[in-house]
């Protein structure tokens, strides 16, 4: 997998109503035509509820490379 920074995962996750969950971001990214880098790393964040765009990139931050 390639390296997704948060302005590519911010930009496909844009119009998105807080909070999500995991899946919902996931089908959000998808609808705004997301990268499978970003899908994957949404994936593989810890699931849960996510309250804001900083909630977000801490899940990001979670994830294993």
């Amino acid at each position: 997998m390639g390296f997704t920074n948060t302005a590519v995962i911010a930009q496909s996750l844009h119009g998105i109503d807080f909070p999500a969950d995991k899946q919902r971001l996931i089908e959000h990214a998808r609808r705004n035509q997301a990268d499978q880098d970003v899908v994957d790393v949404l994936a593989r964040m810890p699931d849960t509820q996510y309250t804001s765009m900083a909630d977000v990139f801490k899940g990001v931050g979670e994830v294993k490379h």
